[in-house]
């Protein structure tokens, strides 16, 4: 009976490691990440905040929210550091920056220091935002890489969780500090920098699959549906707070649960380890001494072919088929990719300007300051669900219809034009549905970005590629947010100060009220995401034929190799 019971408490033991060293509590820990990591897109809650409490006109403000979205997105530095170490330095790496920039950002509202500079705000929002770029590369490159024949799906749960993280942030917001938006900066500089320490050791690379790319969709679209039931959680509170005005002791109940909720994403991880060691032992049984084949020869034509390499300069332009291994060089000189980069400038460009002035777009336009967390946490929902649908519904077309996932990424531009048009004209209560379509838009749009990046152009310098090609969200945002939208609030401002005859005082913040605000700055977003739209649809005519392939064979083959 002693020895039965020791037998048990082994096996306990051995599964809780198994389960904590194996890939799925990766993708669960990584989802973790993921959901804590989507502060830059809570700037709309915070920002009066910052403009308030530093006396900033609305230039100032957008230039410092440039500055966010510049450093969320200069991804090339984590990319190239991901190149040559391990996944959880670049996360401990990000971890530190995000606690660095955000704490000095709620030193400087709260007064506990000098107020800073222009550059010195913009500096410490850039530090905090960088961090987003180290836990995405260190998180999605690592589940790609592990899961490549199941990426689609991967990547739109990732992201989904990115998006969704800004609601589920201001959840445990309301329920530890109630309505004082200084503690949510607090809270956004220590959460995300303690759950990647937290799991630092458990994201990294891992051996090939033991599960066949159906099995695996099967578990991932598990994931799925408990995120999806997450989102709608999340969206009957936020229903239920725009009706009754909630307690804190509420908003801990509606935290818990949902919480509560995405653990339950463990339970799947525990049951396919389970099964994963329950298949182990049944082929144990069956072959109790496997024979190990003698290693293969080195082969011959992959010397040969690396003594035929040319020059890397000469190579740079002469790139392999869409969808082996590119080199950085050949893939930052490819006509696809700059056709990529220059649509993401305008698709991503609109979307982020939208987003960043969502706060102030609802002060201009008269609606309560209760309903500004209401947009912010809408647009996270509908961010995520973008993410999401972006990832598994491209993924189920492709495999299905061979449907191009530039096609979607040209239809997601084209809808998103209507958002920024509601915004601009002002319909009653269109705010609400222009944040879900903005929402729904900028999350589909990062999915299918990092995506198409990674079928066209390999997955050997994946963390490099997505990074740089996410450069072209912050290059769209200062063109559009600062020296538009920024610059065309604060001129109405100033004309409808000079009207009533009133002169602005030095340090006193600029703001502006009324549709006319943000009016011209929107259409002129919304002109560009059209052009943006135009310039994807030549990628989906330059890479049809690839899309009609079979792009994912290759990885299949591997992984029955490993088998």
């Amino acid at each position: 009976m002693a020895e039965d019971g020791g037998g048990r408490a082994n096996e306990t033991r051995t599964l809780i490691l198994q389960i904590l060293t194996g890939r799925w509590f990766t993708v669960f820990a990584s989802f973790l990440v993921m959901a804590a990591s989507g502060a830059t897109y809570m700037f709309g809650l915070y920002s009066g905040t910052i403009k308030s409490s530093l006396g900033y006109d609305q230039t100032t403000l957008n230039l410092i929210s440039f500055c966010k979205d510049w450093g969320a997105n200069a991804g090339v530095i984590p990319g190239l550091i991901h190149e040559l170490t391990p996944p959880s330095f670049v996360l401990a790496v990000g971890a530190v920056l995000n606690f660095s920039g955000y704490f000095m950002i709620w030193l400087a509202v709260s007064g506990k220091i000098p107020k800073p500079k222009v550059w010195q705000m913009c500096l410490y929002i850039c530090i905090g935002a960088n961090s987003q770029a180290f836990s995405n590369t260190a998180t999605l490159v690592t589940c790609v890489k592990n899961f490549p024949a199941s990426r689609g799906v991967v990547l739109g749960i990732l992201k989904g969780y990115q998006g969704l993280s800004s609601a589920i942030i201001t959840q445990i917001y309301h329920a530890v500090y109630g309505n004082h938006i200084k503690g949510l900066i607090l809270l956004i500089a220590s959460l995300p920098a303690a759950l990647s320490f937290a799991f630092v050791r458990t994201i990294r690379l891992m051996n090939g699959s033991h599960q066949k790319e159906k099995e695996e969709q099967t578990v991932f679209y598990s994931f799925l549906y408990i995120s999806l039931g997450l989102a709608g959680f999340l969206m009957i509170i936020i229903i239920l707070e725009k009706l009754l005005n909630f307690t804190q002791i509420e908003f801990i109940g509606s935290g818990a649960i949902a919480v509560l909720l995405f653990f339950l994403q463990l339970a799947v991880v525990i049951k396919e380890e389970f099964n994963l060691r329950k298949l182990k032992k049944q082929a144990m049984d069956v072959h109790p001494n496997p024979e190990i084949p003698p290693p293969s020869p080195p082969s011959t034509t992959e010397e040969s072919s690396s003594e035929k390499q040319i020059s890397c300069l000469s190579n740079m332009f002469h790139p392999p088929e869409r969808g082996e291994d590119y080199t950085i060089p050949q893939a930052l000189l490819s006509i696809d990719m700059l056709v990529l980069i220059l649509s993401a400038i305008c698709g991503l460009g609109g979307s982020l300007t939208a987003v960043d002035n969502l706060g102030q777009i609802g002060v201009s336009l008269g609606y309560p300051i209760k309903s500004l967390s209401t947009f912010i946490s809408l647009l996270s929902i509908w961010n995520y669900l973008g993410r999401v649908a972006a990832g598994s519904i491209s993924e189920s077309l492709l495999n299905k219809y061979k449907f191009p996932r530039p096609l979607m990424l040209t239809l997601i531009l084209i809808l998103s034009c209507l958002g920024h048009l509601l915004i601009a004209f002002n319909i009653k209560n269109s705010l609400y549905v222009a944040s879900i379509i903005v929402g729904f838009c900028l999350g589909a749009q990062w999915a299918l970005l990092h995506t198409i990046i990674s079928e066209l152009f390999g997955l050997k310098h994946y963390s490099t590629l997505f990074n740089f090609a996410g450069v072209a969200s912050p290059l769209g945002s200062y063109l559009l947010n600062v020296r538009v939208t920024g610059h065309l609030y604060d001129k109405e401002a100033e004309r409808k100060m000079a009207a009533m005859g009133i002169e602005r005082k030095a340090g006193e913040e600029l703001n502006c009220v009324g549709v006319e605000c943000f009016r011209l700055a929107f259409i002129i977003v919304a002109g560009v995401s059209l052009f943006g739209s135009l310039v994807s649809f030549m990628l989906v005519i330059r890479t049809r034929k690839f899309y009609r392939t079979d792009i994912y064979k290759k990885f299949r083959e591997e992984a029955e190799a490993v088998d």
